[in-house]
């Protein structure tokens, strides 16, 4: 592996419901999400920054997607104490899974369902 790739260079988080997944992921983190359709899949994308070399993703609504609590794990950086947003995820329309969990000098991680069901981790330093 070069200096450049990443281990994570992209990640799809399927979903039922585009509108309602991009609010509840607007609404937790604080953000917002751009969407379009591409490929006959309507796509909302997190935040980036173009040519950081910096993983992103986005949620996918397709045919070919389809929510799961056993589907891939990913993980997504709730820096700097993922307890900001695990305090918004029942109030959006989800459910916490896994609670803030030590995971020593890694720092914390938890575990919350979507309002898609999918599973989705967090991890902060904090």
């Amino acid at each position: 592996m070069t200096a450049q790739e990443n281990s994570l260079n992209w990640f799809e988080i399927s979903v039922k419901d585009i509108a309602r997944a991009k609010k509840f992921y607007e609404k937790i983190f604080g953000i917002k999400m751009s969407q379009m359709e591409m490929m006959g899949m309507q796509m909302a994308f997190f935040p980036w920054e173009g040519g950081s070399g910096k993983a992103n993703g986005g949620l996918c609504q397709s045919k070919m997607h389809k929510p799961s609590k056993s589907g891939a794990k990913i993980y997504l950086n709730a820096n700097p104490d993922l307890n900001t947003v695990l305090k918004k995820v029942e109030k959006a329309g989800g459910e916490i899974a896994m609670p803030k969990t030590s995971i020593g000098e890694n720092g914390f991680m938890a575990f919350f369902i979507d309002t898609e069901g999918n599973a989705v981790g967090l991890h902060s330093n904090k």
